[in-house]
């Protein structure tokens, strides 16, 4: 009977979480900030955004992830003041955890709030490079950031008025200018911005007070691929290359083969590659 206990625990243990599932862990490290409903450090987010903003990212996604043979999962935890998001496999269930702590905080946008859920998808469906350990089945943090903006984000806002919606909105100058120079048409142009932006969004929060810049990209350079959660900076780098790359959001991504439905500096890319502030190609 122990024995069984303990394959049991085993195998329960290899499916697990990406991420703590109470959020201590997860789209960001460990934080101890908190914003309760309520709170006058809130943001103009409310409940009724809040489950929008997933019911949109889950009518897109829950019908791929059948196709994978799963179902997925979103635990809408509103009330919790936790400023994280998380995910987790148990066997063929895919969970992603929203917490409404971090879709009140100031610096997320609405678009920001999209971002992340796209991240903790990223997850399940991001691809190479995975987790080295201890949790294989889940594409690492840098690798999920990528695929929020170069295909989540895209899929999930590619029917809407991208055009009018940017022109709505306070847009930084260099975004603009490099998602010009590697789009031609206007609405990819437009996507590839409001990508950005939520990207910068949460770069802003990730950078917890370290200067953030589209006009300063993260020059370090690692010596093996960072798992764990790359410095702010790198991270908007990471959403703003993945909003300029030019595979399309149709184009899959392989958990075996980081090449493959991305761009790469070995197949001739030099736009919308990943940064080598987390990525060792």
């Amino acid at each position: 009977m122990r024995s069984i206990l303990v394959l049991i625990a085993l195998l329960w243990a290899q499916q697990g979480f990406s991420c703590t599932s109470n959020g201590s862990e997860g789209f960001l490290p460990k934080n101890d900030m908190r914003i309760p409903v309520g709170s006058k450090l809130a943001s103009d987010m409310t409940e009724e955004r809040f489950n929008a903003i997933i019911d949109k990212v889950e009518s897109v996604y829950a019908p791929i992830v059948k196709g994978e043979g799963a179902r997925l999962k979103f635990n809408r935890k509103w009330t919790d003041d936790t400023v994280n998001a998380s995910a987790q496999q148990f066997w063929k269930i895919w969970v992603v955890n929203m917490f409404g702590g971090l879709a009140r905080h100031p610096d997320v946008t609405a678009d920001g709030f999209a971002l992340v859920v796209c991240h903790e998808l990223g997850h399940h469906l991001a691809g190479a490079p995975t987790n080295n350990f201890p949790m294989k089945w889940a594409s690492n943090e840098g690798q999920s950031d990528y695929f929020a903006s170069l295909k989540c984000l895209r899929k999930v806002f590619g029917e809407d008025d991208n055009m009018n919606i940017v022109a709505n909105m306070t847009v930084d100058a260099t975004a603009e200018k490099q998602c010009q120079a590697s789009w031609s048409n206007q609405e990819d142009i437009s996507l590839c911005v409001r990508a950005a932006m939520a990207g910068k969004s949460l770069a802003t929060l990730l950078g917890r007070g370290a200067p953030i810049s589209f006009d300063s990209p993260d020059v370090n350079v690692v010596d093996r691929t960072n798992d764990r959660h790359p410095a702010g900076q790198c991270r908007l780098d990471t959403y703003f290359q993945g909003s300029l790359c030019e595979m399309k959001h149709e184009d899959d991504v392989s958990s075996s083969d980081a090449l493959v439905g991305t761009c790469n500096r070995s197949t001739g890319h030099t736009v919308g590659v990943r940064p080598l502030c987390w990525y060792k190609p």
